[in-house]
C-alpha cells in the first residue's frame, strides 16, 4: 500500500497533500500529478491560494539564493488557482477523493498534465569534497497564498508556503529483442591485408545491475598481434540549456589480456557491470534523482519520441569496444595502432509492480 504524503505551511493555513512522489513518464505520456490542498480561510486575509508544479534545472547552492543570485531556471511552470474555486467540479481521481474524505469540506483538488518533451529527474554528482546541493533536474509542488498567481510586486513569505518534490521517472519499456551489432575492418599501414572486428549485444536493454554482456569476434588477416582487449561503458550527459553541451566519462572499464596472433582469429563473450558504488567519488556522473537521501544508481536512458526538442539533462550510454594492435617487425611499437566500435547502450529499471491499494497514513515532508 502507498503513503499519503503532507506538507503544511508555516502559519499552518494551508497543507498539501499527495498520494505518491514519483511520476512515471511513458515517453507518449506522463502520469497526471494531482493532489489536494486543505485551505483554512479565517488566515488569508482576502488572498487567494495558488499551486504550481515546475521542473527546474538547478546549478547551485540555495545559500546563494539569499544575496539575490539565482541558480535555479524553471524549463517548465504551470500555476491554477484553487481557492476560491474558479471552474466546475472537475472529476476527481481515486487517490483525491480518498484524500477529499479525509481532509473535508477545506480541500481543494488540483491537477496537473506535463508536457512529455520534459527531462527526467536527474542529479549530477558532487565531488568528495563538494558541498551544497547537487546540480540537476527536479521537479516541485508548491502551495502558496497570494493577492496573484505570479506577480513581481509581490514578495511570497515562506511561511505561507509549503512544497513537496517529486520525480519524473521512467522505466525500461517491454523488449525481449537481441542488441545492437557494429564491425568495422581496418587496414594499417606497410600491410596489404586487415583486422575486423565485430562487437555485439546480447540484447537491447538492459536493467541497472546486470551484468552486460559484450560479444566479440576478431578476424586477424595481418602480420600483427592483437595485444589485449579494452572494453568500456560510457555515460553521455547532453546538458541542453542555452546550449548543448554533452559530457562523457567511463562509469566501467575492463581489460582482459587475450592476444589474438597473426593470421588466425577469436571468438569471445565478455561481462561488464557499471555500478554507481564503483563511480561514488567520481564529480560529475549523472545518477537518478532522489527525494532525500535513499540510495540511487547511475541515470538511466533518457527515452524520447525524438521529434521534440528536449531541455534539462538528456542521458544516454555506449559500450566501447577496443582491440590494441602491435606492430610487428623491425618498426615494432612504432606501428602499434587501435581498433575500436562503439554500441549504444540502453540502461534503465525495470517497470515495478502495480500498487492498487490506497493507504491514508499520512507522512510528513
Amino acid at each position: 500500500m502507498s503513503k499519503v504524503f503532507k506538507k503544511t505551511s508555516g502559519n499552518g493555513h494551508i497543507a498539501l497533500y499527495l498520494g505518491k512522489r514519483d511520476f512515471v513518464d511513458n515517453v507518449d505520456s506522463v502520469e497526471i500529478v494531482d493532489g489536494v490542498v486543505k485551505v483554512d480561510p479565517s488566515g488569508l486575509n482576502g488572498r487567494k491560494v495558488f499551486v504550481y508544479l515546475a521542473c527546474a534545472f538547478r546549478y547551485g547552492s540555495e545559500d546563494l539564493d539569499v544575496i539575490g543570485l539565482s541558480f535555479r531556471r524553471d524549463i517548465w511552470i504551470q500555476r491554477v488557482q484553487v481557492y476560491p474555486p474558479t471552474g466546475g467540479n472537475a472529476t476527481k481521481s481515486p487517490m483525491q477523493e480518498s484524500l477529499m474524505k479525509k481532509v473535508g469540506e477545506q480541500g481543494c483538488a488540483f491537477s496537473f498534465q506535463m508536457p512529455p518533451n520534459l527531462p527526467c529527474s536527474v542529479a549530477l554528482q558532487p565531488g568528495p569534497n563538494d558541498s551544497g546541493k547537487a546540480c540537476g533536474v527536479d521537479f516541485e509542488v508548491k502551495a502558496y497564498i497570494a493577492n496573484a498567481a505570479d506577480s513581481a510586486d509581490e514578495v511570497i513569505e515562506k511561511k505561507d508556503t509549503c512544497r513537496l518534490m517529486i520525480r519524473k521517472i521512467q522505466f525500461a519499456p517491454p523488449n525481449d529483442k537481441p542488441g545492437p551489432k557494429a564491425e568495422i575492418t581496418k587496414q594499417f599501414m606497410m600491410t596489404d591485408k586487415p583486422v575486423h572486428l565485430e562487437a555485439s549485444l546480447q540484447k537491447e536493454v538492459y536493467y541497472h545491475g546486470d551484468p552486460i554482456t559484450v560479444n566479440v569476434k576478431i578476424n586477424n588477416e595481418t602480420a600483427k598481434v592483437v595485444k589485449k582487449i579494452k572494453i568500456f561503458v560510457e555515460q553521455l550527459t547532453n546538458v541542453a540549456l542555452y546550449s548543448s553541451d554533452t559530457y562523457t566519462k567511463a562509469v566501467c572499464t575492463e581489460e582482459f589480456g587475450e592476444t589474438i596472433n597473426a593470421n588466425s582469429t577469436f571468438e569471445k563473450s565478455f561481462q561488464l557491470k557499471p555500478l554507481l558504488s564503483n563511480n561514488n567519488e567520481k564529480r560529475g556522473i549523472a545518477v537518478d534523482g532522489r527525494l532525500k537521501d535513499e540510495d540511487t544508481h547511475l541515470a538511466s536512458t533518457t527515452l524520447s519520441q525524438g521529434d521534440k526538442e528536449m531541455q534539462g539533462i538528456l542521458i544516454s550510454y555506449k559500450v566501447k569496444v577496443n582491440l590494441i594492435v602491435s606492430g610487428g617487425g623491425l618498426l615494432g611499437g612504432l606501428t602499434a595502432s587501435d581498433v575500436t566500435v562503439e554500441l549504444p547502450l540502453t540502461l534503465m529499471s525495470p517497470k515495478p509492480a502495480e500498487v492498487a491499494d490506497v493507504q491514508t497514513e499520512f507522512t510528513e515532508g
